[in-house]
């Protein structure tokens, strides 16, 4: 299963945090089971937003090829060419 997204965590606690608040506010509870069950709902809404906030395209298949390129030794074809050129200044 792929990591979360920094935009999956973001849209999750707002989420969470919002929907918290005016569940509470609507409902007016002030029992300990009824704050519970409005924070159990307000957690289950936020992961179900987090989860359907779209992943960006190809990040597997980026984050795949990155990893292949830094396993890969480089070799003396790939790495820059030792030589400098210097050249004399007129004057």
């Amino acid at each position: 299963m792929p990591r979360p997204t920094s935009a999956q965590i973001a849209y999750g606690s707002a989420t969470v945090v919002f929907s918290t608040l005016a569940m509470l506010l609507l409902s007016q509870t002030r029992s300990g089971v009824g704050v519970a069950v409005v924070a159990l709902g307000a957690l289950a809404l936020g992961l179900l937003v987090a989860v359907t906030v779209p992943m960006p395209r190809g990040s597997s298949r980026t984050v795949a090829r990155g990893a292949a390129q830094l396993a890969r030794p480089r070799t003396a074809v790939d790495a820059e060419p030792a030589t400098t050129r210097v050249t004399s200044l007129p004057g």
